[in-house]
């Protein structure tokens, strides 16, 4: 299951190893096209990817501080370090293909 970030827990649990978050809104239509397919890559993933969300109304210190100012939008870090970022919807072979470069 798709873990949801804080602005708290962030850092921390995006700080080792690939991660993929999925920054978004409960009114953003795009978002909700995006979310599926996150969720799915989750299910198939086999531990190698950490996949998160973050409702950026909820937390905005967080988006702010990643220049976050469309959603929905994807942030790729390995070793919590940015490494990708993906702005708007993408296909679930997009994803794994940017994730594949990174692992």
């Amino acid at each position: 299951m798709v873990k949801e970030l804080t602005d708290n827990t962030f850092e921390e649990q995006t700080g080792s190893g690939l991660s993929l978050v999925d920054f978004w809104a409960t009114w953003c239509g795009p978002c909700r096209m995006q979310s599926p397919v996150i969720d799915q890559l989750d299910e198939e993933s086999n531990g190698e990817v950490n996949y998160f969300k973050m409702d950026v109304d909820a937390n905005q210190e967080t988006p702010s501080k990643f220049g976050i100012m469309s959603i929905p939008t994807l942030l790729v870090k390995k070793d919590g370090e940015v490494v990708e970022k993906l702005i708007g919807y993408h296909s679930k072979e997009q994803i794994e293909a940017t994730l594949a470069k990174h692992k």
